[in-house]
């Protein structure tokens, strides 16, 4: 009997989801049971941020590109649901598949359980327990409309077991390993990356990008002086997200981080791998840095009240700096700098795409309406 082939419509539009992306579709592109779709919302339109990650993950470009992004949180949401309810109507798909917690989760999540389609979400469970953060909203709804819970860690299966979440969860261990552990072995030397003149004795590498940061005057204020006074103790190393840097020039403070910090425009995933390994501390709001930072054992401190990745500070690899005073981010910094956390393996073996595919590859996708 002839095992049956599926369609997966894999909805992306920001830099992590074509992190993860590259990895479960290289599976895909391996075996003849799925034929993948895959949409770019459009949600990181810059070509710094999106275009640069599939030439260099050698990702096929995106069969759809909805140019969604901007604006307001409704507004995008917005937009992506009637474009994505357009596409999976034409396309049909037995699978949709998500990643993460952004705008792009939330819409293809909701446009699928709508149209009744089987979704499968990589990274379920995770939780800040903060409904103030957009992620968290996204992440806790998509959780909750998915069919297949793809769980990088077990924390996260238990968090999805104490809100009534079991059938269809799965620990898979984290994708963004997979591609890591892959990666790190061929990396271009930081040197090249670096700003002349920067590192000779060392760097801080920084990133700040969130909303909860980068649209409060005062958080942003409090960060940037902060990583300006860290910034003379050691050299600080900014990729800047172009949402970043428009606040900053809405609050006066661009000229004064370009005199003290090496700002950088956005990076390429190997470029910033390259910079993290060199580091002598990673400071940042991403919840991907945080691991990037990990996969290299470098020491991190996260510019946030809480994490999702909350193993990473239990065991020490990560700390926790709430960005409210300038003098008590540089002084966390500054304490963090090679430091050491637990010798402990946190995300699989680096084969989680592989179990994905595989849990996906079931003889029947379950029904939307069995969830």
């Amino acid at each position: 009997m002839t095992a049956s082939r599926y369609k997966v419509c894999t909805v992306v539009g920001a830099r992590p989801q074509f992190i993860k992306a590259a990895a479960v579709s290289a599976v895909f592109r391996q075996t003849d049971r799925f034929h993948e779709v895959m949409i770019h919302t459009g949600q990181h339109f810059d070509s710094n941020m999106s275009d640069v990650f599939f030439d260099e993950l050698q990702m096929a470009k995106p069969d759809y590109a909805l140019g969604a992004g901007g604006g307001s949180h409704g507004e995008q949401t917005a937009r992506m649901l009637i474009a994505l309810e357009d596409v999976m109507l034409r396309e049909t798909p037995d699978w949709v598949l998500i990643y993460g917690d952004t705008n792009s989760t939330l819409a293809g999540a909701l446009t699928a359980a709508k149209l009744h389609i089987p979704v499968a979400h990589v990274e379920a469970g995770l939780r800040s327990f903060n409904r103030r953060m957009p992620e968290e909203v996204n992440r806790v709804v998509a959780d909750h409309l998915s069919n297949l819970l793809l769980a990088p860690t077990d924390l996260a299966v238990r968090q999805l077991a104490a809100e009534g979440i079991t059938r269809g969860v799965h620990m898979v261990g984290d994708v963004m390993y997979d591609i890591a552990k892959k990666a790190l072995k061929v990396l271009p030397d930081e040197k090249t990356v670096l700003p002349p003149g920067t590192g000779a004795d060392g760097y801080a590498l920084a990133t700040i990008h969130r909303a909860e940061n980068t649209d409060s005057e005062d958080r942003l204020r409090a960060i940037f002086e902060g990583l300006i006074e860290l910034s003379t103790t050691i050299d600080v190393v900014l990729p800047l997200h172009p949402r970043t840097r428009k606040a900053l020039a809405a609050i006066g403070l661009l000229d004064s981080a370009n005199r003290s910090l090496a700002l950088l425009d956005p990076l390429g995933y190997m470029q910033m791998l390259a910079l993290e390994s060199c580091a002598d501390v990673i400071v940042t709001d991403s919840g991907g840095v945080q691991k990037e930072a990990y996969f290299q054992r470098k020491p991190c401190v996260t510019l946030r009240d809480e994490t999702e990745w909350v193993e990473l500070v239990e065991t020490g690899w990560n700390r926790l700096c709430s960005p409210t005073s300038a003098g008590g981010i540089a002084k966390a910094c500054r304490a963090a700098i090679r430091t050491r956390g637990q010798d402990v393996e946190l995300y699989g073996g680096g084969n989680a795409s592989e179990a994905i595919v595989t849990l996906m590859a079931a003889d029947r996708p379950p029904a939307a309406a069995d969830a």
